[in-house]
């Protein structure tokens, strides 16, 4: 199968900064793929390499198959939706819409109906005379996506297309951007900082830092398996629990990881398990996350609502199945 997108050692240096460090990465066709990692970490610039908007220092793109290298943005068969979407505030919706069109010299009532079965598919019929301004970030995000899907690009790029949206509207997004892709089979790849958003949409992740790809897999690989301290830490807030206490734990001397919610908090009088205080507790409605300090490690679990719940200074013992906690690929 000929991926959708491929990276072959794709570096993209800005003077001594490496923002792209030899990235070797397949994204198969008709996937939702997630690029995920913090500010800096290289997912936008390999967002900007697809898209044509920046070229590579060294190494070599294809996109379905086809040397990207050098190509410039308007020949190739994707499209970008924006995270400010960067729609035109003198044009109504429909013209905001049909825009790419105009632009090949498609005719006015073609480009129109076109424009018309684009906003049906995200859902805004009947919103075409209304401008910009009128209306809800989350209507100016399903105009932006309608624009961007007019075009029936092979690939569709979003660039943290959610961020300027409240929660709620946030979730009610990505449920349909995900059955969206799923419906039009369109090669979705997603920049990202929040792994929530991450995790819940795509088919594969990619957590980036420091311009390289640290693991790709799927949403629950990533979480339950992580290859290093990093992704452990960075997707998930995982415990991340060093050699020593590791061996103490398990016999094996290795870097650890006990997601918060792997752990269970038992009265002290219970025995067994490992003995630990409470130092603070955070309500968060459907859970409580509470800090724990144990044998000089600061430790965080997360009890779901209706739990036993310590309080703050208890002396307490902690709990969990061998089977999660997971042993990680790094030196000791």
């Amino acid at each position: 199968m000929i991926p959708a997108v491929s990276f072959r050692k794709i570096s993209r240096h800005f003077g001594p900064v490496r923002a792209v460090d030899s990235v070797d990465l397949d994204i198969r066709p008709g996937e939702f793929f997630a690029m995920l990692g913090p500010s800096g970490s290289g997912k936008t610039t390999c967002l900007r390499l697809i898209a044509g908007f920046e070229q590579p220092t060294g190494g070599h793109i294809e996109i379905f198959g086809e040397s990207a290298v050098g190509v410039p943005p308007y020949r190739r068969n994707v499209n970008t939706v924006f995270q400010d979407y960067a729609l035109f505030p003198h044009l109504n919706v429909l013209d905001n819409v049909a825009y790419g069109l105009m632009v090949k010299g498609v005719g006015k009532s073609d480009r129109a109906r076109a424009a018309e079965d684009a906003l049906k598919l995200v859902q805004l019929p009947g919103y075409g005379s209304r401008r910009p301004g009128q209306l809800s970030g989350g209507q100016r995000q399903r105009v932006a996506l309608a624009r961007a899907l007019i075009n029936q690009p092979k690939v569709l790029l979003l660039d943290e297309p959610l961020g300027a949206l409240d929660l709620k509207l946030r979730e009610a997004m990505q449920e349909e951007l995900k059955a969206l892709q799923k419906a039009l089979g369109i090669t979705f790849v997603f920049v990202t900082h929040d792994q929530g958003e991450a995790l819940s949409m795509a088919d594969r992740v990619a957590v980036f830092n420091d311009g390289r790809i640290m693991q790709v897999g799927a949403p629950e690989e990533i979480y339950q398996r992580p290859a290093s301290r990093f992704v452990a830490d960075f997707v998930g807030s995982s415990n991340v629990l060093p050699p020593d206490f590791v061996q103490r734990l398990s016999g094996q001397r290795r870097w650890g990881s006990l997601r918060p919610e792997a752990i269970r908090i038992m009265r002290k009088a219970q025995g067994g398990g490992v003995p630990a205080r409470v130092v603070s507790l955070h309500y968060l409605g459907a859970a409580t996350r509470i800090a724990l300090e144990a044998e000089g490690l600061k430790l965080h679990a997360t009890v779901p609502a209706g739990s036993f719940l310590p309080n703050q200074g208890d002396a307490v013992m902690l709990g969990f199945n061998r089977e999660q906690l997971h042993m990680m690929d790094e030196p000791a």
